[in-house]
Order: C-alpha cells, then sequence, then structure tokens
C-alpha cells in the first residue's frame, strides 16, 4: 500500500501514547445511568444520525451534522497549552495545528447530551431493552452474522469470544453501521475537552476528553487521515464498533490483513477489535458460554451488601447462598460472581449472578443494563439463524 502524506507532518518521533480510561463512548449515551432522559436523547441522536440505505458498513462519505458555531479556540490559554504539548510530546509542526484547530467549531449539542438527567427518573431495564432486542435489530443482526460468518468464526477461534456477543455489541452499537454517528470528531472532542458542561466531574471528564482529542490527532496522522473528515457520535466514538479514539489506538486490530485498520469500513477490522477489546479486558474463553444465572433474594437484605460492590465477579457462590440468594437454575459451583440488580421502575427488580465474562463486556461500557442487552440481543439473533 502506498504511503500516504499526513495533514499534520511529523517533526520528530512520536512517543508513547497516555494511556486513558478503557471506554468505547457509546457509555456515555447506552448507559443505564443515561445523562438526558431516554426521550430526549433518542431525539438527539436520531437527529444526528445518517438516514440508512441499507445495513452496510461500506457506503458514500456522509456529510456531518450539527456544524456548530465559531468559537475562537486558537486564543483560549487552555487550548494554546495543549497544541504546545502536542507540539514538543508527539511532533506535531505547531503551525498546521494551529490552522487545524481555527477550523474545529463548538457544537452545544455535545454539551446539551453531557448534562445530567432530572432527578427521580427511575431506571427501567425491560424499557431498555425493548430499544436493542427488537426486529430491526435482530434482523439486521442475522443479515450482518451471514455476510461476516468466515470474520465472527476466525474472531471465536482466535480470541475465544462467541460470534453472538460481538455480534450482539455491534448491534447494539450501531445497528451494524447504520448509526455511527454523523458529528465531526474533532468538534465534539474539542468541545468537550474544553468546554464541558459544569458537573461535579467536570475536571475529570474534561482531562478524559483532552487525552481522546490528543488520540484523535494521533490516530489520524497515524492512518493518513484528514481529521477533520472524521466523523462519529456526540462524544466521538468512531465506526461500526464505536471505538474512542484512545481505543483505536490501544485495541483496534487489522483482522482483514490489507495493513489497514479501518472500523469505519471494515467489518472485519470491526470484528476482531472487538474481540480484542474484550480480551484485553478480561474475558476467558474457558469459562461457560452461560454468563448471567437468575435468581432470587430472601428478605432478609443480607444479599444487599453484594449490590454495587465493582465490576467484577468476586463472591463465591456459598457466600451469596448463605445472604439469601437463591439460584434459579444450575450454577457453575467453582466460579466467582457478582450480584447485579436490574431495576424495572415500579414494577420488581430482576436479579442476576454475573460471571467474569459478563463484567468484560462492561469495560465496553459500564452498564449492567448494556451487557444484559448484548447478550440478549447475541442470544435472540442466534436463536433466529438456528431456525
Amino acid at each position: 500500500m502506498p504511503m500516504r502524506r499526513s495533514l499534520l507532518p511529523i517533526k520528530t518521533s512520536a512517543l508513547s501514547l497516555l494511556l486513558s480510561l478503557p471506554l468505547c463512548l457509546s457509555a456515555a449515551h447506552a448507559g443505564e445511568n443515561g445523562n438526558i432522559s431516554a426521550a430526549d436523547r433518542a431525539r438527539a441522536v436520531r437527529a444526528a444520525k445518517a438516514p440508512p440505505a441499507k445495513v452496510t458498513a461500506k457506503k458514500a462519505p456522509a456529510k456531518f451534522d450539527f456544524e456548530g458555531e465559531f468559537v475562537d479556540y486558537a486564543n483560549w490559554k487552555e487550548v494554546r497549552a495543549f497544541l504546545d504539548e502536542m507540539s514538543a510530546k508527539h511532533g506535531f509542526d505547531r503551525a498546521a495545528l494551529d490552522t487545524l484547530i481555527g477550523k474545529v467549531r463548538y457544537v452545544e449539542s455535545t454539551v446539551q447530551l453531557m448534562k445530567p438527567a432530572p432527578p427521580g427518573k427511575p431506571k427501567n431495564w425491560q424499557a431498555y431493552s425493548a430499544r436493542f432486542i427488537e426486529p430491526v435489530r435482530i434482523n439486521a443482526g442475522v443479515k450482518f452474522w451471514e455476510e461476516n460468518a468466515a470474520a465472527l468464526a476466525r474472531a471465536e477461534r482466535e480470541y475465544g469470544v462467541p460470534a453472538e456477543i460481538i455480534v450482539g455489541i455491534i448491534g447494539v452499537e450501531t445497528v451494524y453501521g447504520r448509526n455511527t454517528g454523523r458529528f465531526r470528531v474533532l468538534d465534539a472532542l474539542t468541545t468537550l475537552a474544553f468546554s464541558y458542561p459544569e458537573s461535579p466531574t467536570r475536571a475529570a471528564r474534561m482531562e478524559f476528553f483532552k487525552g481522546e482529542l490528543e488520540n484523535a490527532l494521533l490516530y489520524a496522522r497515524k492512518d493518513g487521515i484528514d481529521p477533520l473528515t472524521l466523523l462519529g457520535s456526540y462524544a466521538g466514538a468512531i465506526g461500526l464498533p464505536q471505538f474512542m479514539p484512545s481505543s483505536i489506538m490501544k485495541y483496534a486490530v487489522d483482522f482483514d490483513g490489507d495493513s489497514h485498520i479501518d472500523l469505519r469500513n471494515s467489518t472485519t477490522d470491526a470484528i476482531g477489535s472487538v474481540a480484542h477489546f474484550l480480551v484485553e479486558h478480561g474475558w476467558r474463553r474457558d469459562d461457560p458460554a452461560i454468563s448471567t444465572y437468575r435468581v432470587t433474594v430472601s428478605g432478609s437484605h443480607a444479599w444487599e451488601k453484594f449490590i454495587g460492590q465493582g465490576l467484577q465477579a468476586k463472591y463465591r457462590l456459598e457466600e451469596l447462598q448463605e445472604a439469601g440468594v437463591s439460584t434459579v437454575a444450575a450454577t457453575p459451583q467453582n466460579m466467582l460472581f457478582g450480584l447485579i440488580d436490574l431495576q424495572n421502575g415500579s414494577e420488581a427488580t430482576e436479579y442476576h449472578l454475573a460471571s467474569n465474562n459478563f463484567f468484560a463486556i462492561t469495560q465496553y461500557n459500564r452498564s449492567y443494563f448494556y451487557a444484559m442487552s448484548v447478550i440478549d440481543l447475541g442470544k435472540a439473533i442466534s436463536q433466529v439463524r438456528a431456525r
């Protein structure tokens, strides 16, 4: 493959990347603890998505939405310091960075979508699940699986991640490439890095998005992409699997062997990258295929101490049972579990024991609702294919 010229020339060799949070930032808009109401979020995200012509990753480049407004970021002290660091640390041409930042726009939509939700709205697992376990995604998932069966089988063989989990993730994230987002990634990331809305976590979130902006520029340079052509979600996630730039740099793989990682157009690269991400975040190929087990809980409430104890499996079945957790079906005795609660608004909460591989999925999006939807969607697609 001929070498492509980079928009931002290198003065010196790039230094090692700073590691940022392992977040494919659909977590910012798909998690159980979303920052705005489901209705408002759905309207905003629908407005940012391209209308699909067909379920395929290889489509003509779409124009971006939400052009935003001009803000003179080049004269902001914090932005200048960031650009100075990019030049000194990674060898970017400083004048080229000035030119680039002059074309970046502030996008109010990204700020609004990051604002906290109004208090008091109860979580509802059944309502959340219904958004993903539905005919459009299931039928599109069957088609995606059939068209990419060889790549999915190879990913399962090489990484030990079942095809239905990979298909479930890509289906929940983008409906197999239909909804990859139409925000300019640099606009979204710059806005969130330097204009994040007021919140208790504002400083930490701005630092996170500053790291993602850094990685977006590194990714664009590495692949010879004009960074202004990168489109993604309102939070800067890119491609079929909605990887944040830091995740692309660290976890994406060239699974189709063309010496180029392309999560926007290559379904094969997307499949391999999802599998690799999960393995890097703790997926175990030898664990049972079932990763959650429905349970009931006693009225003693001794089991409550096991709720909300982090995204990991760390309790023995025996100690959970002693606290009043009763299994509904056969459950492995020699594994560790976490106790998860799936709240259903005014209806009864569901409780499950979750294994290590369930929590590996939550590293993709830190949400019980998300991980369970991935599992359920993949299972539904697998069942339809088997008919």
